[in-house]
């Protein structure tokens, strides 16, 4: 069986959450079992999961307002111990993280970190994973009697294959938590930059904060999230959760805008991923035009409210 933990903060699936659980209906499928999704605290509509493949979901209830790796783990490890789950499968996120190599312990299983393919299960278990920030492709094969895997974000588009199922409760037997959570606070109202299908980055090429309402408007116009390079979040021009590249968020969108970006090397681990990249630098020798599957060499003050204007053309005339 294979047991999919489904995150659900303040309550609510994030997408992130249902790729999860339509990877682990492909890989059950592959093995010939069934696929479980384990909901931990309080969800809205739990069993909506069913329609992204999970057969059975189980709810472990219980006072857990705040995410506790330490805790979450226990819960997860002891579902599948319980369950007999084969492979574990949690997402590639901060949570996921934190979580896997404490689920690989408990579980005394092999784990991989950030999947982005289906396991092949005739003569063993092996699954693929990007390395050296994007520029090769390793297989792992774990040959442990479970598997715990993360499954990297944008990898494999949530598809509804079947419908709601009831939800099953489950003592959650969770151990104290450790850690005293004061406070927490997070970016409400867009979407995160792990999960994004678009996103708009830009960088030092902007001169400074006060121009950045044009990089706004284009990432609402086409409903994008905003993001930048570490240098514009070093020198405060942007907050840190925007930062994207090797030493910040990984990111795989569809689209990424690459605006006055010069493309660093640890800029580009961490978007080189992306299925379409569009560069706007008035550098002709910008690193990043050699990345970009599409290039504007042009002066950003002039092309990206040009290029506004037309999304909001196009968007009228659907």
């Amino acid at each position: 069986m294979v047991l999919v933990y489904a995150e659900s903060p303040k309550g609510q699936f994030k997408k992130s959450a249902l790729e999860a659980v339509t990877y682990g209906k492909m890989v059950a499928d592959a093995m010939g079992t069934s696929c479980t999704a384990l909901v931990i605290g309080n969800a809205e509509n739990a069993g909506q999961l069913g329609k992204y493949g999970a057969s059975k979901v189980v709810q472990a209830n219980g006072a857990f307002e705040n995410f506790d790796s330490q805790v979450f783990a226990t819960v997860i490890a002891n579902a599948a111990k319980e369950m007999g789950a084969g492979v574990v499968i949690v997402n590639h996120s901060s949570s996921g993280k934190s979580l896997l190599g404490r689920l690989a312990v408990k579980l005394d299983a092999g784990s991989v970190s950030g999947v982005n393919s289906l396991p092949t299960v005739d003569g063993g278990f092996k699954v693929k994973k990007n390395v050296f920030s994007g520029k090769a492709i390793a297989e792992f094969e774990i040959k442990t009697a479970v598997k715990v895997l993360s499954l990297m974000g944008n990898s494999f588009p949530p598809a509804e294959s079947g419908a709601d199922v009831a939800v099953e409760s489950m003592d959650a037997n969770a151990p104290a938590a450790k850690i005293t959570v004061k406070a927490v606070q997070t970016v409400d109202g867009t979407v995160p930059l792990p999960e994004a299908e678009l996103v708009v980055s830009a960088g030092r090429g902007m001169k400074g904060p006060e121009n950045w309402g044009i990089i706004d408007e284009l990432a609402n116009v086409v409903g994008a999230t905003t993001a930048c390079s570490r240098p514009v979040a070093d020198i405060g021009w942007r907050p840190h959760h925007e930062h994207v590249g090797q030493t910040g968020v990984a990111i795989r969108p569809n689209l990424y805008f690459a605006i006055g970006i010069s493309g660093a090397i640890q800029h580009l681990a961490g978007v080189n991923s992306s299925k379409v990249i569009v560069v706007i630098n008035k550098d002709p020798e910008a690193p990043f035009f050699k990345a970009a599957d599409y290039g504007v060499c042009a002066d950003l003050f002039d092309v990206v409210p040009k290029l506004t204007e037309a999304f909001k053309k196009f968007n009228a005339a659907q």
